[in-house]
């Protein structure tokens, strides 16, 4: 299943703006459903509060969600715009959080961890919107590809300590 994983985040590499398309449209109908899944919580309510948020909620979903399902294109752009106004602001809170911890060893690492964030947003907010063509699919396919590596690690480790195992209770036996 590893093996498998990581060839479809080489796949999803290698096709980045369809892959942001499809995550896109697939983001919008999973808000579409939370939308309406809001609605009837709405209905079950028992302050007006409560219902008028929840409906406002549900609301903003839906539409948020029409918007990506049936946009993709706009919606990746949007999305790509926001992904990089993340990254800049996950730079400047790293930033802050490795100069708040500064005395304590690996400190350094919130600030690579920073550095990496502020140079990928500026990367994808300098380009934008052309950038959109290559950001979120590229990252969903690195995601992809490094959850199907770690499965395949984990599994190879695993299968080592087994047959660790099988060995000691032989001689043992």
């Amino acid at each position: 299943m590893g093996v498998l994983t990581a060839a479809l985040g080489v796949f999803l590499i290698a096709y980045p703006l369809a892959t942001a398309t499809i995550t896109t449209v697939l983001l919008g109908w999973v808000l579409i459903f939370v939308g309406i899944a809001e609605f009837v919580f709405a209905l079950h309510s028992r302050t007006v509060g409560k219902f008028f948020l929840k409906l406002l909620l549900g609301v903003l979903y839906g539409v948020t969600g029409i918007a990506l399902a049936f946009f993709p294109f706009e919606g990746v752009e949007a999305l790509t715009g926001l992904l990089g106004t993340l990254l800049l602001i996950q730079a400047g809170v790293l930033t802050a959080t490795a100069f708040q911890v500064k005395p304590v060893d690996g400190w350094g690492w919130f600030l690579a961890d920073a550095a990496a964030s502020l140079i990928m947003g500026i990367l994808i907010i300098a380009r934008w919107p052309s950038s959109s063509a290559w950001a979120i699919g590229t990252l969903v396919g690195v995601a992809v590809l490094m959850g199907g590596i770690s499965r395949i690690m984990i599994a190879s480790t695993i299968r080592r300590g087994a047959s660790g195992v099988d060995s000691a209770v032989q001689r043992a036996a």
